[in-house]
């Protein structure tokens, strides 16, 4: 029994350092795409739109990662029903980062052929 506790503590500490990890990535990315967007506006490249939604949709793959690790070592009801809610949300705005990006390209090959 004795062993069972520990390694329920021992995945709690490594997920719990995942967890952090991954918030981390997913803020860098985010931070880096935010950065890259405002250079990309000083030099009017005509991608900047492109290029900050694929760095907002990869922060937040690394966000929802977080989330789905999170569900590992929640215990009750209400701490569920949170996580799911931030799963759902994260999850719809990822989607439609990567809708407007599957748009941003199909204008720009538009472009491209006229």
């Amino acid at each position: 029994m004795e062993v069972l506790k520990v390694l329920e503590e021992l995945l709690r500490h490594v997920v719990d350092i995942a967890i952090v990890g991954f918030e981390f990535v997913g803020v860098f990315v985010i931070i880096l795409a935010g950065l890259q967007g405002m250079r990309d506006y000083v030099r009017k490249n005509p991608q900047i739109r492109l290029n900050l939604a694929i760095g907002m949709a990869l922060g937040l793959e690394f966000k929802l990662g977080s989330e789905i690790l999170r569900t590992v070592v929640v215990r009750d009801l209400a701490e569920i029903a949170t996580v799911a809610a931030i799963i759902v949300l994260r999850a719809a705005l990822t989607f439609l980062i990567h809708w407007e990006i599957k748009e941003e390209k199909a204008d720009e090959e538009t472009l491209k052929n006229h």
